[in-house]
């Protein structure tokens, strides 16, 4: 007696089961969606020399004050200006209330935002990490005050960009100031709280009301995913098929495993592909940062 071939690499493959499946006729898959019309809302990128980190000159565009800003000099010269620091564990750097003196640059570690609680205790307000930022609004804001405090949770290294550093290179570079005044100053349409541009409706009134009129607006380049395929050749010798027959059927059961191994590829594409995968395409509005380690109710809380 025998059993049939046994495969380890067999998973239970939940994701494949519970994923909805849309039948698709071309080999490109269009995703088209609302305009949107939040702005730098990406995170900075930084480079390590050493123990020595410096941000990007680049990436400072992420920053919603200086997004679509080109001088390269300019923010080079940003750049140059920003000072690291180091903090360990329960560090403030900055308080509740007093004025924002610098912009914040996250590059490594996690740091919790602190508010005001009931019974003057204190609430936590979220954590930023790697790649975020605080005290961004001090650019557009004057007299800009922060909203809550900084507190280290894990060791960080942080670079600080003092607004007088940022006035002298504004007065450098008149552009530069320019360009954070006409953002600051720009009318965005009405939007949600996803960034989509909104829909204008009325509800809740009596008699006759002027009802508002409204478009829905569509994102004019909408994102194209080019479909995926796994694939093999089976090949089976017509002497093992002739000799090995009995008890079971070898080409079936070779046709069953390698089968079985196209699907656990193609579930292995779909959460690690860099170009379609879940993991990598996570917005970054969805990627949270747990409050003390391992995931607590108040972090499934955020997901939810």
């Amino acid at each position: 007696t025998k059993t049939p071939p046994q495969m380890q690499g067999i998973s239970s493959r939940w994701l494949m089961r519970v994923l909805p499946w849309v039948q698709v006729s071309a080999g490109t898959y269009r995703v088209n969606r609302r305009l949107a019309h939040t702005v730098g809302n990406g995170r900075v990128e930084f480079v390590t020399n050493g123990s020595e980190v410096r941000v990007i000159p680049a990436q400072l565009t992420e920053l919603p004050a200086l997004h679509g800003f080109e001088d390269t000099d300019a923010l080079q010269a940003l750049a140059g200006r920003c000072v690291q620091r180091e903090y360990r564990p329960g560090d403030v750097l900055a308080a509740g209330g007093e004025a924002v003196e610098e912009i914040l640059l996250i590059a490594h570690g996690k740091i919790n935002k602190v508010g005001a609680g009931e019974y003057d205790g204190e609430t936590n307000l979220g954590v930023l990490a790697d790649g975020d930022w605080a005290g961004d609004q001090a650019l557009s804001e004057a007299d800009s005050t922060w909203r809550f405090s900084l507190r280290a949770q894990t060791r960080c290294t942080v670079l600080a960009l003092p607004l007088a550093e940022f006035r002298y290179v504004a007065e450098q570079a008149p552009g530069l100031q320019a360009h954070v005044d006409a953002l600051a100053s720009r009318v965005l349409p009405k939007q949600n709280k996803r960034g989509e541009a909104d829909i204008e409706l009325a509800s809740g009134h009596h008699g006759e009301v002027e009802l508002p009129g409204t478009f829905v607006d569509y994102d004019a380049t909408p994102r194209e995913y080019e479909l995926s395929v796994a694939q093999t050749v089976l090949r089976v010798h017509s002497r093992v098929a002739d000799l090995y027959n009995e008890p079971m059927n070898q080409v079936e059961e070779q046709l069953r495993l390698t089968v079985e191994a196209l699907r656990e590829r193609q579930e292995y594409e779909l959460v690690n592909n860099r170009e379609f995968g879940l993991l990598h395409n996570a917005d970054l509005g969805q990627r949270l940062h747990t409050r003390t380690g391992p995931p607590t109710p108040d972090d499934l809380d955020d997901l939810i």
